[in-house]
């Protein structure tokens, strides 16, 4: 997989954008991720977060007491504990190290390249989630948006075994490429609350 850490700031910027404009109201709408109302796709980002920065610090990974299903961690001033984890995410993965040779997901050996996708398609596909889900628009640079495709297509198989990724959503080769993006990865382009 290739380095894309210029592509972080950008992509976490747009999706920083989106969770800021959030409100209590918007905590229970449904998103285009089936398991998750807007709460808990912010839980999801809080408990994950932590993991993918030790990846790709090469550090240990955080001790947890319980599953992601088993903590609220949307309490409290989530809201800047998410800006928090975010500008953090950026200053790791931004820097091409973060990127290179091999790390640890909590047990699992993984090319650091592999967790550096990971971040930057949680920038965006779930950004997307996010602005979906609340009616808000989702900007993405072309650019970025096929680097998000390409990490989907090399992860696809593997990310659907493991129930990541939904089945693929069929998207013309003409669509814009966030379309290909969001398609490759199980979600509907054309997705409305």
């Amino acid at each position: 997989m290739a380095d894309h850490s210029v592509f972080v700031p950008s992509a976490a910027a747009e999706f920083q954008r989106v969770a800021a404009s959030l409100t209590p109201d918007d905590l229970t709408v449904r998103t285009p991720c089936e398991a998750f109302d807007v709460r808990g796709l912010l839980n999801h980002l809080l408990y994950w977060g932590p993991w993918l920065l030790a990846a790709g610090r090469g550090e240990e990974p955080p001790v947890v007491t319980g599953g992601e299903t088993d903590v609220d961690l949307v309490t409290g001033d989530w809201a800047a504990a998410l800006e928090n984890q975010t500008k953090t995410l950026v200053d790791v993965f931004s820097a091409s190290a973060a990127w290179t040779g091999m790390t640890s997901l909590g047990r699992t050996e993984m090319p650091s390249s592999v967790v550096g996708e990971m971040v930057l398609g949680e920038f965006v596909l779930h950004g997307w989630d996010l602005a979906r889900a609340v009616g808000r628009d989702f900007a993405c640079a072309a650019e970025i948006s096929a680097a998000v495709h390409a990490g989907a297509v090399a992860m696809g198989a593997q990310a659907r075994e493991m129930g990541v990724y939904g089945p693929e959503v069929a998207v013309p080769e003409s669509a814009p490429m966030l379309d290909r993006a969001l398609g490759a990865t199980g979600r509907d382009p054309l997705w409305k609350p």
